[in-house]
């Protein structure tokens, strides 16, 4: 008997796919709405805690109008970066459905870079102001570039504000993110000059336990919308308590954080994305409503984006393959 083989996609492999962010916003709206009308599957994930606000997690899911199943085994760790290392690390798994065989292993740092994105901006399609026109960036790391990538796929972006703690990390973002995406984006020295009547604010910090929340209450415009990349790291419990719709992309899994310490002060959420999606939900009803959504990561992202760069790298020869 040949067991075959499987396709092995580093992270350089994964990236020369090319998928575009539009296809992966695409994706994960289509899959968001399954979720909502109960049509896949995805367990709760369960991860251990070697370091302090470190986390290694396994984060199974299956899409079955896609045929996509599969694992991520992905790490976060916020002390990397004084190590030269990313944040985010990990490896993905595609099986088939059919035989349950793995058929490719692949690198899912760029891949839970831009799902991420897409997120948000599937988010944002949803609750924020279809005219919103000014975005803020808080922490101008691998997330802030993405989520802005991906919003500027939806939206007429005019005026960017990108606040980092390194001021010189928002600068070298600026310049970089602005040639990019075509874009004026000024980077600001205040935390308060990238929230405040803005339509859309991202934060994407890390995600900490035990955080020191900095953005208050009355900083939030009426009418904004904001993505909580980071949980709620950034943002005071007042500052929530303003938002009148919070939405997260899990119930479930939100509950779960909260039960394991997270989420103190943070209201509970209104909806998951996958019921405003499917209609099942309200999403913005007004002009001047706060609101809000706490993305805490799919595994159903990760399958729904893997799965085409899959395709894709089949089509176009990339990647090795190696025995089983």
């Amino acid at each position: 008997m040949t067991l075959g083989s499987i396709l092995y996609l580093s992270r350089q492999d994964v990236e020369a796919t090319q998928l575009p962010m539009l296809e992966i916003i695409q994706a994960l709206e289509t899959m968001f709405r399954e979720k909502g009308d109960g049509k896949v599957e995805m367990p709760p994930k369960p991860g251990i805690h070697p370091r302090p606000d470190a986390f290694i997690h396994a984060m199974p899911a299956y899409i079955p109008s896609v045929e996509a199943a599969g694992l991520k085994w992905v790490s976060g760790y916020p002390g990397n970066q004084a190590r030269g290392l990313p944040y985010i690390a990990g490896l993905l798994i595609l099986n088939d459905p059919d035989t349950g065989m793995p058929l490719a292993v692949m690198d899912c740092t760029w891949i839970t870079a831009q799902r991420t994105g897409a997120a948000t901006a599937v988010a944002a399609r949803f609750l924020a102001r279809p005219e919103s026109a000014s975005i803020g960036i808080v922490a101008c790391g691998v997330q802030g570039r993405s989520n802005l990538e991906a919003l500027a796929c939806l939206f007429s972006i005019r005026k960017v504000k990108a606040y980092d703690l390194h001021p010189e990390v928002a600068q070298r973002y600026a310049r970089e993110m602005g040639d990019q995406l075509h874009l004026d984006i000024e980077p600001v020295k205040t935390l308060s000059e990238a929230v405040r009547d803005l339509d859309i604010v991202v934060t994407s910090g890390p995600i900490l336990k035990d955080p020191k929340p900095s953005i208050e209450a009355g900083w939030l415009a009426p009418g904004s919308f904001a993505s909580l990349v980071d949980f709620d790291s950034y943002w005071q419990g007042a500052a929530l308590e303003e938002v009148d719709k919070l939405a997260t992309d899990d119930l479930a899994q939100m509950g779960y954080y909260r039960d394991e310490g997270y989420f103190r002060e943070t209201p509970e959420a209104y909806a998951d994305l996958g019921e405003i999606a499917a209609g099942r939900k309200p999403g913005r009803e007004s002009e001047d409503e706060r609101t809000a959504s706490i993305n805490l990561g799919l595994a159903l992202d990760d399958m729904a984006t893997a799965i085409r760069v899959y395709q894709r790298a089949r089509t176009r020869g990339i990647g090795r393959e190696l025995p089983l």
